[in-house]
């Protein structure tokens, strides 16, 4: 695996100044030799603390967590805007960096003349600049705009600047820091189609955003960041949903002392802590997936089937609490961990209104039309915003059988039909 990013145990601080140590002005410094005043130390913040990852080549890397959690300087930190206190960070080619809102831009001179100092500070000549000026230009979308002065543009305008200048570099790293939001919709599409283009064209694209189902979608790994340390390094979905979950906790964890604390409970008490969860399962128990089992149309309860038969996955579950926000999910895939096909009650339009007590849940399908195989069974339950309850994978396992042959995973009832001077007959043997 060719690497284009590596960090080792990278750790970042930056110094905020003790109560007192205000500046002083040169004068004073001559006086009092210091540009500050005041005795007291000033404080060490830590951004990340021993943070250590790996970004294949190609690879399109998510960076998730709260504010404050450090994601934002470890990206100034692979662009090389700020060095490491300690370990090591290594970012292989050019890098294109779009951090923060409008950065590298001089308000008082024209769209025009920014593009030319932007991309030379991006390492272009102005040869290459001049050639894809037009191209900048439309992708940006200002061309009724480009002479204006940069102060006049929006904050919209400003990031589809930004983002058309540093994509057509052709980098081999691109970072973006939540930019997209700022965007219309129509742009944003516009940035995730040339985002799949350069990853096809195998570069790295290294993606930090709080929508968490568009890095689910776009990223093929995820690092979960967590007050400046790294939580969770993995797959997109179990990440997410372990982040989601995290969230959820704490969330529930200030409900709680609130709660207490207006029913004047035990000052300094703290929620116990979160039970350790099992590799393949994570939530926050607000309901439980108790268990799955599949059945055939007549109701026998099978775990082998032929292609194209029916099959009921039914799921027993259970919810201490009321709950008026649930989902019910399930999700097939292979053991290799080719998705191969989901769906859930949410996206079936069916409206949660209340849960409590024992449930049992079925999804029916008529017709499975697999490819002969071995699948195993995700279930989940969760709220409608994706924060995980019960997210249990692997839970069952089930095989496909099939007198067809195929290449895939989806096998439709289909047949052959021929005209013309053409024979075909039965094949003898396997």
């Amino acid at each position: 695996m060719s690497v284009a990013i590596r960090a080792e145990g990278v750790s970042k601080r930056y110094r905020r100044l003790a109560p007192g140590r205000r500046l002083h002005t040169l004068k004073s410094a001559f006086v009092g030799r210091s540009l500050a005043a005041g005795a007291a130390a000033d404080e060490l913040i830590p951004a990340l603390e021993g943070v250590s990852f790996e970004v294949a080549r190609g690879e399109a890397f998510g960076i998730v967590g709260g504010n404050g959690s450090g994601k934002s300087t470890l990206l100034k930190l692979v662009a090389g805007i700020l060095k490491p206190d300690a370990g090591r960070l290594e970012a292989e080619g050019r890098v294109a960096a779009l951090i923060e809102l409008g950065a590298g831009f001089h308000p008082e001179i024209s769209g025009r003349e920014n593009i030319f100092i932007n991309g030379s500070v991006l390492g272009l000549t102005r040869r290459e600049i001049e050639a894809r000026y037009q191209r900048i230009v439309e992708f940006a979308g200002l061309e009724d705009f480009i002479e204006e002065p940069v102060k006049n543009y929006s904050s919209g305008m400003y990031v589809r600047l930004g983002f058309a200048v540093a994509i057509h570099t052709d980098p081999d790293i691109l970072l973006v820091d939540e930019v997209l939001a700022v965007g219309d919709e129509a742009f944003a599409h516009r940035c995730l189609r040339r985002i799949e283009e350069l990853l096809a064209s195998g570069r790295t694209v290294v993606f930090v955003s709080h929508a968490l189902a568009l890095v689910e979608d776009l990223c093929s790994r995820v690092l979960w960041l967590d007050r400046g340390r790294a939580r969770q390094v993995g797959e997109p979905r179990r990440v997410v949903d372990a982040y989601r979950a995290s969230v959820a906790e704490l969330e529930g964890r200030e409900h709680r002392q609130e709660k207490e604390d207006r029913e004047r409970v035990g000052p300094g008490e703290e929620s116990a802590p979160a039970p350790t969860e099992e590799p393949l399962r994570w939530g926050s128990r607000a309901a439980e997936i108790v268990s799955v089992r599949l059945f055939d149309r007549g109701g026998a309860e099978r775990y082998h089937f032929v292609s194209g038969e029916a099959i009921t996955f039914e799921i027993e579950a259970r919810a201490e609490q009321p709950l008026r926000d649930f989902v019910f999910g399930v999700a097939l895939q292979t053991p290799r961990g080719v998705e191969v096909w989901g769906t859930n009650t949410d996206l079936a339009g069916l409206r949660p209104e209340r849960f409590e007590g024992e449930a049992r849940v079925r999804l029916v399908c008529p017709a499975l039309r697999l490819a002969p195989g071995e699948y195993l069974v995700d279930v989940a339950v969760h709220a409608r915003d994706g924060a995980p309850y019960d997210y249990r994978r692997k839970l069952a396992a089930f095989t496909v059988t099939s007198d067809g042959r195929g290449v895939g995973v989806y096998f439709p009832e289909h047949r052959w039909e021929f005209e013309g001077a053409l024979v075909l007959g039965p094949r003898e043997g396997p």
